[in-house]
């Protein structure tokens, strides 16, 4: 079960960067190549998140690297609106499915 979900504003324990997370894999989908490639080589066994960075790109990363983020700011990168129209004490949130 995953710790995080979409939405949620989170810190990298390890490079200390910020970010929102816009998508959750139950574990590792990304193919053995880029795995092998990646500078780490968490667990895949552990749900990995999709993740819009702070002033950056798209990453992908497990959930032992992530923390909650308790600044309370906004993510600032260019994709927000097309996955989140409101921001709210830190969490983003998704258009409602009426």
């Amino acid at each position: 079960m995953a710790k995080f979900e979409i939405g949620d504003v989170i810190h990298h324990r390890r490079y200390g960067y910020r970010g929102v997370i816009i998508g959750i894999d139950g574990q590792c989908e990304a193919p053995d190549e880029w795995y092998e490639r990646n500078q780490t080589q968490p667990r895949r066994d552990q749900p990995w998140y999709h993740i819009l960075r702070h002033r950056g790109w798209e990453h992908y990363v497990a959930e032992e690297n992530l923390e909650p983020d308790s600044s309370g700011e906004k993510i600032d990168h260019p994709l927000i609106p097309i996955y989140f129209p409101s921001f709210h004490e830190g969490k983003y949130y998704q258009r409602s499915r009426n």
